[in-house]
């Protein structure tokens, strides 16, 4: 198996955008297959068999379980919890002639900035198809790996619209700037 280490540096500010066309505006989140009503019901649903068996339980004389019956329906709840607060992540991708843009919010809320030109950038795919499949944007030996929290045939279609979205753009007459600044 083989992975890519992300090298990319952050930004240290946001950069002004590009007033070029824009080739991709992509917002990146990551599944959620559990909305908030069906969680309340799970919940209820495991609260009130938890109690149920612990009464069965109470009534046979066995009282010592009876407590792992709430930690279990603690446990699942705590679960569910931290998977929402991952579910908070996003990542926006933005491209246009000059440069491809990352924004990523990480689910604490701390947001990094990415920037790399968008002439240089190659994109690479590593084992597609497969559960641990990455898509990444490399420049120069540095790499910032995309959307690791999608699905794997998620991260080969949005692999595939990243592609098209960087060769649009560099078919663009604003991709090339004279003086040969990419900035």
């Amino acid at each position: 198996m083989r992975t890519i280490v992300e090298t990319w540096p952050a930004e240290a500010e946001a950069v002004e955008p590009h007033g070029g066309p824009i080739f991709m505006d992509a917002e990146l989140a990551p599944n959620r297959s559990l909305r908030n009503p069906a969680f309340i019901a799970l919940m209820i649903a495991i609260a009130v068999i938890s109690f149920i068996a612990g009464v069965i339980f109470i009534t046979i004389g066995a009282w010592p379980v009876t407590p792992f019956f709430g930690l279990d329906a603690l446990l699942v709840w705590l679960a569910f919890r931290i998977s929402y607060r991952d579910g908070r992540a996003r990542e926006w991708v933005r491209v246009d002639a000059r440069d491809i843009e990352v924004t990523r919010r990480h689910a604490t809320g701390h947001v990094r900035r990415f920037r790399m030109p968008t002439a240089w950038a190659a994109l690479r795919i590593l084992n597609p198809k497969e559960h641990h499949a990455q898509v990444a944007l490399t420049v120069h030996g540095k790499s910032l790996v995309l959307g690791s929290f999608l699905s794997p045939p998620e991260r080969e279609a949005f692999g595939a619209a990243l592609k098209d979205a960087i060769g649009q753009a560099r078919q663009t007459p604003l991709a090339q700037e004279p003086g040969g600044s990419l900035h």
